[in-house]
């Protein structure tokens, strides 16, 4: 029997190892297609697109740990993302959190506008004006908690509760979080979403994205899209993602522990203009996020002085690695402006406090006093090249 408890589904959840040798691992089913039994007579697996017993393990354990219906593995993030606006039609309209992935941002505004499906953005931890932005065509709410890069959170059941009463979908991309901090589900969304390449896979070394859905109806749905557009998460991805997930529970409390480390070196850093991070009883949302996640997360965004050289500190860092994504073992940094969130006009950015002096931290598992060092180092090097 199995248990309730997150930390042992994370490693016996789904579909535990295999029945017929007894190998405590699911074994990885390299193949395109299936014998058949005989002329006219179904089976479980015709061909992989459509279905793999080793992505139906990774499937049926992202479906227990969030707590839903129906969970599908794609290929990307982004390929899951795309995959549930596929959901949508022509003339509906899908609001987003006003700072949301880019990569979201652009697909709606350069892919989906072209075949009529629209977009607001909305700032959704205010939900007076989350309310009055829905109307007739508004299908879906799309929101961030945490939100990228700013860590803006909101209230997942109050969208829930304005979404219901227009008849909208509330769909979460829960990548910061992950089920072991938060389950969007229990708090009512329809739909959640992840780029499993990050926390779920913890190393580094893979790129999937994930789905679950609280209904049979939207899985039913979802499967047909997925298996009709082919954006399929392969076999040994599949295997490496639960690989990955089994030490999710031990890798987000170290994560968690060495960014309260970090957020607090910041704080006391005379370099350091801002600090944005959910675990801060002076942030905005402390008290929703509290209520609604087990831990503030290990993703901290801040910015430096103005006076500061930019290029100086990320070429100060010798142990945070300076590159794209969040989420793996080792420590990583990035400029949102120029990286993840450069699809969105600068215009914008500014607008929802995307600033050209922000950066974005993954805090990893390092020694935390090996990684506070490099900071130290690092900015000390941006004060330098302000002077030279």
């Amino acid at each position: 029997m199995k248990s309730d408890h997150i930390e042992t589904l994370l490693i016996h959840g789904g579909i535990d190892g295999d029945e017929r040798t007894g190998a405590v691992s699911v074994p990885i089913y390299q193949t395109s297609t299936f014998r058949k039994n005989a002329f006219g007579e179904p089976q479980n697996y015709e061909y992989s697109r459509t279905g793999n017993p080793t992505r139906e393990a990774l499937e049926t354990l992202i479906t227990e740990l969030e707590g839903g219906k129906a969970g599908f593995a794609f290929a990307s993030g982004m390929a899951a993302i795309t995959a549930v606006l596929m959901l949508f039609q022509s003339g509906d309209k899908i609001i987003i959190s006003n700072n949301v992935y880019g990569g979201t941002f652009r697909v709606l505004d350069k892919v989906f506008a072209q075949f009529g499906l629209s977009y607001e953005i909305v700032d959704t931890s205010d939900l007076g004006l989350l309310e009055k932005a829905l109307d007739s065509k508004t299908k879906a709410i799309l929101l961030e908690t945490p939100a990228n890069p700013l860590l803006t959170i909101t209230d997942i059941a109050g969208v829930v509760a304005v979404a219901k009463a227009k008849g909208a979908l509330t769909i979460v991309d829960n990548t910061f979080m992950t089920p072991y901090l938060q389950k969007p589900l229990e708090l009512g969304a329809d739909i959640v979403v992840h780029s499993a390449t990050k926390y779920l896979g913890g190393h580094s070394d893979m790129v999937a994205g994930l789905v679950v859905v609280n209904n049979e109806e939207l899985g039913e749905r979802l499967h047909f899209i997925q298996n009709a557009t082919g954006g399929i998460l392969q076999p040994f991805d599949s295997w490496l993602l639960i690989r990955g997930i089994k030490t999710l529970g031990v890798r987000m409390d170290r994560h968690v522990e060495n960014a309260r480390h970090i957020v607090e070196f910041l704080l006391q850093s005379p370099d350091i203009e801002k600090v944005y991070y959910p675990g801060l009883e002076s942030s905005a949302g402390y008290e929703i996020h509290r209520h609604q996640a087990l831990a503030p997360g290990a993703m901290v965004s801040f910015t430096i002085s103005r006076k500061q050289d930019l290029a100086k500190f990320f070429q100060g860092l010798h142990l945070i690695t300076f590159g794209e994504s969040l989420g793996g073992a080792e420590s990583l940094v990035c400029h949102p402006a120029s990286m993840t969130h450069a699809s969105i006009p600068v215009e914008i950015r500014h607008k929802i406090g995307i600033e050209d002096n922000l950066i974005r931290l993954s805090v990893g598992l390092e020694n935390k006093d090996d990684l506070v060092n490099d900071l130290k180092k690092a900015l000390a090097a941006a004060k330098q090249g302000q002077m030279d």
